[in-house]
């Protein structure tokens, strides 16, 4: 998909979203309640993720590398006898 086709989609995505903003006062409740749980949604969503790649980016950058807990010791397994 090129940039301008992308761009295309995204502006009438947004187009719709106003849409139904407009048409939401006039709505029915079941109506109301959908887009509010879509929207609910899609907010914490994109919160989750701020979340994660923030937690993410503060060990790598601000702690001067990748989180180590230690060196892992290999445990070998005892002989029966």
């Amino acid at each position: 998909m090129s940039s301008e086709g992308f761009l295309k989609e995204i502006q009438t995505i947004g187009e719709k979203f106003l849409l139904k903003l407009q048409k939401l006062p006039k709505a029915e409740p079941v109506e109301i309640v959908s887009f509010c749980i879509i929207l609910f949604f899609i907010v914490t969503v994109l919160s989750l993720m701020t979340i994660a790649c923030s937690c993410c980016c503060y060990r790598c950058c601000c702690n001067g590398g990748p989180d180590q807990r230690g060196r892992k010791i290999q445990i070998q397994p005892t002989a029966h006898v």
